[in-house]
């Protein structure tokens, strides 16, 4: 199929592909986002036990070492719960709020 301009007219195939690449893509994001909330979690974790008492006695630890992080995990967080939006507002178009949804993006593809 042609139009007027003789440029030939996307098959329902093609955008089949296209919102395929761009569930995919949003999915994508969503792991990355999850993984780096999880480094961050490890992050603090490591440097929590650095001050334990069970790594020295000598040590004390006077200040939280996850103040570091707040901006990071909140935006990490921000950006989880929006790309969890979009994805649910493609995967089920029939959602008429996109912002009722407060489960974890990774939910609605069972990972």
């Amino acid at each position: 199929m042609q139009n007027a301009a003789g440029v030939g007219a996307k098959a329902p195939h093609d955008q089949n592909d296209a919102y395929r690449a761009v569930v995919s893509d949003l999915v994508s994001l969503v792991e990355h986002a999850q993984k780096g909330l999880r480094l961050i979690e490890q992050a603090i974790a490591g440097e929590t036990t650095l001050g334990s008492p069970e790594s020295s006695t000598n040590v004390l630890v006077l200040d939280d070492v996850s103040p570091r992080y707040t901006k990071a995990v909140a935006a990490l967080q921000a950006c989880d719960v929006n790309l969890g939006i979009a994805l649910r507002s493609l995967l089920d178009p029939a959602d008429s709020d996109p912002y009722a949804a407060s489960l974890p993006a990774l939910s609605v593809i069972g990972a």
